[in-house]
């Protein structure tokens, strides 16, 4: 079976387990790891994902696992995670759970805009850029990327 293969039918059987959960399947990974697989499946919710969340998406996506022969008989290592801030913003939920944060994206007319998410919806985003907002559509921007900050500015826009 290709990887792809194994991708599409790992993300077919995980899917409804991650959302019966309540959060959502953003990635299907397999790595070879030694002598193992490395299977990382990434999960995301809107309001964000707390370790309690992770334990409960781990069991159930681990007995999901053991009830079908999707990984087949090789061993493997089961890592539930939730996307890290490197993460890519591709889609409008990805931009729309970074609102308040600080994020770098390439304009498809060239160059590159910087601003805090104000908001994001199915159309498109709205960035604080300096003193003023601008709105973009998907089609305007590259994938976007949050940017670390270890201080905030005074007075930056906050999320509601």
């Amino acid at each position: 079976m290709s990887a792809d293969a194994r991708r599409a039918r790992l993300v077919r059987l995980l899917e409804p387990v991650v959302a019966e959960a309540g959060l959502e399947l953003e990635d299907v990974e397999v790595t070879p790891a030694g002598r193992r697989r490395l299977l990382r499946v990434v999960v995301d919710a809107d309001d964000g994902v707390s370790l309690d969340d992770i334990a409960e998406a781990s069991r159930t996506v681990s007995d999901a696992l053991d009830s079908s022969d999707a990984m087949g008989g090789a061993p493997y290592v089961l890592e539930v995670t939730s996307p890290g801030v490197d993460r890519e913003l591709r889609e409008p939920r990805h931009w729309r759970r970074a609102a308040g944060r600080l994020v770098r994206a390439p304009l498809a007319s060239g160059g590159e805009v910087e601003g805090r998410v104000v908001s994001a919806d199915d159309a498109g985003v709205v960035l604080e850029v300096g003193a003023e907002q601008r709105g973009f559509g998907y089609g305007e921007l590259g994938n976007g990327k949050v940017q670390v900050e270890f201080r905030r500015a005074q007075g930056s826009c906050d999320a509601e």
